[in-house]
C-alpha cells in the first residue's frame, strides 16, 4: 500500500494546512511557497488520479469541479482574475503526484516567479 499524499494528510489532519474552501469533492489550500499574491491549490480528496491528463480521461465533472472552485476562488480574492496551472510530470515541476491545480491571480504586469 501507497503512502499517503501531503495533500491527503493536510485534508485528513495529520500535518498542518489552512483549508480555505471545501466541496464534496474538493478542497482548496494556499501554497506554501507562493508565486504570485494569489497562490492557491486546488486538489480533489480523492487521490486515484495522479495528473490532469489522468483525470480528464477518468472523471471529467471532477475535473470541471476543480475549474469551477478554482474560479470561486479568483471570484473572492482576485475580481474573478487568474492563471490555473497543471503541472503534468516530473520535468514539467510536478512535485507531488496526486492531481492539484494552481490557482494564480493578482499578478503585476503578468509576471510570475517559477513559471
Amino acid at each position: 500500500m501507497t503512502e499517503p499524499s501531503i495533500f491527503t494528510r493536510i485534508l485528513s489532519g495529520d500535518i498542518p494546512g489552512e483549508i480555505v474552501l471545501e466541496t464534496e469533492t474538493v478542497f482548496a489550500i494556499r501554497d506554501i511557497n507562493p508565486q504570485a499574491p494569489l497562490h492557491m491549490l486546488v486538489i480533489p480528496k480523492t487521490e486515484q488520479f495522479r495528473d490532469v491528463t489522468e483525470l480528464a480521461a477518468g472523471d471529467p465533472q471532477l475535473l470541471a469541479e476543480m475549474v469551477a472552485v478554482a474560479k470561486r476562488i479568483a471570484d473572492e480574492h482576485a475580481n474573478g482574475e487568474y492563471r490555473l496551472i497543471f503541472n503534468n510530470g516530473p520535468s514539467a515541476a510536478q512535485s507531488v503526484f496526486h492531481v492539484h491545480a494552481h490557482v494564480l491571480g493578482n499578478l503585476e504586469e503578468n509576471k510570475l516567479v517559477g513559471f
